[in-house]
C-alpha cells in the first residue's frame, strides 16, 4: 500500500454508500414508530368503547337523540 489518499471518486462513493444506510436505518426506525402508534391508537380506540359502554350502562350519559 501506498501513503497516497484513495481515488477521489471512491471516497465519494463510501459516503454515498454510508449515507444510503443511513437513510435505510431512520426508514426502519420511522416504520417501526408508526407500527406502534397504530397498536396505541387501537388500545386507545377500545378504551373508549368500553368506556362508553360503561357509561351507557350506568346512565351516565344522555342516549343519542336519531
Amino acid at each position: 500500500m501506498s501513503d497516497q489518499p484513495d481515488n477521489i471518486l471512491l471516497i465519494y462513493l463510501r459516503r454515498l454508500d454510508q449515507g444510503q444506510q443511513d437513510m435505510r436505518d431512520l426508514k426502519l426506525l420511522m416504520t417501526n414508530l408508526e407500527e406502534n402508534m397504530a397498536g396505541m391508537n387501537r388500545r386507545l380506540d377500545r378504551v373508549e368503547q368500553r368506556l362508553d359502554r360503561i357509561e351507557r350502562r350506568l346512565d351516565l350519559v344522555e342516549p343519542i337523540a336519531r
